[in-house]
């Protein structure tokens, strides 16, 4: 009996130490800078955040750089504040120039970088969020930002990797993918030519009544003014007989 327990317990420990080492290399894998909602519209303005969670045990997350993708610039990008953070943005110049609601944009954000300040780090266990808002979103079925993250014991951990292709193994450091859905095709409006022809006719009829209308209502008050001379006329003759008839 004792030795069947000491088995058990063997086992059992084997057991945990192997689930331990599974998970400990799992975490990691998992734990990289993504770009949040990982989803949007071509032709739109999406607010997307750079989420760093933070891998290290003993050191934290002092900086976060995001380099814009290079093919396929974005006409108008601008970053929310982040508390404790200090935020700067290069720029690049592009040829030919963007066009961004009737105007030409000739330079265009080509990096964004987050520096720590004083205890903003991210420390351990704590992950952050870096809001940008980006737009119009070009024509493309993927954006590919690639990242870098800086730790306090100064090392670098570069989200620099392409993804893969469909139902291909993700690389060790991938880096943030936004895809980008084409815009809904507009739905085929109704003929607008008829309804106008027809609305265009419907008001000539409907003018040529009304004017039919008033000729009638002119006609028949003259019929009654008319009618009306005619019969003071007729009196004034019936009256002017019998005047004469006795005087005879």
């Amino acid at each position: 009996m004792l030795r069947q327990r000491r088995a058990a317990a063997s086992a059992a420990l084997a057991i945990g130490v192997l689930a331990a080492s599974v998970l400990g290399f799992a975490a990691p894998a998992s734990a990289h800078v993504t770009v949040n909602p990982r989803e949007a519209t071509q032709g739109s303005y999406a607010r997307v955040a750079f989420r760093a969670p933070n891998e290290s045990d003993t050191a934290s997350t002092t900086k976060i750089e995001v380099t814009l993708p290079e093919d396929a610039p974005i006409a108008s990008v601008s970053v929310m504040p982040v508390p404790g953070w200090e935020v700067s943005v290069e720029r690049r110049t592009v040829s030919p120039p963007l066009e961004m609601h009737g105007s030409q944009v000739s330079e265009v954000v080509s990096k964004i970088t987050w520096t720590a300040g004083p205890d903003a780090a991210v420390k351990p266990g704590q992950f952050q969020e870096f809001p940008v808002s980006l737009g119009p979103l070009p024509k493309t079925d993927r954006l590919v930002f690639k990242a870098l993250q800086t730790y306090s014991d100064g090392n670098v951990v570069r989200w620099i990797e392409e993804p893969p292709a469909d139902g291909g193994e993700e690389p060790e450091h991938p880096a943030p993918v936004l895809k980008l859905a084409a815009a809904p095709a507009e739905s085929p409006s109704p003929q607008a030519s008829e309804p106008a022809a027809a609305a265009g006719g419907a008001g000539e009829d409907s003018s040529s009544d009304r004017w039919w209308g008033i000729a009638g209502l002119i006609a028949g008050l003259a019929g009654l003014v008319l009618g009306g001379l005619a019969l003071v006329r007729a009196q004034r003759v019936a009256a002017s007989a019998g005047q004469s008839s006795k005087g005879a």
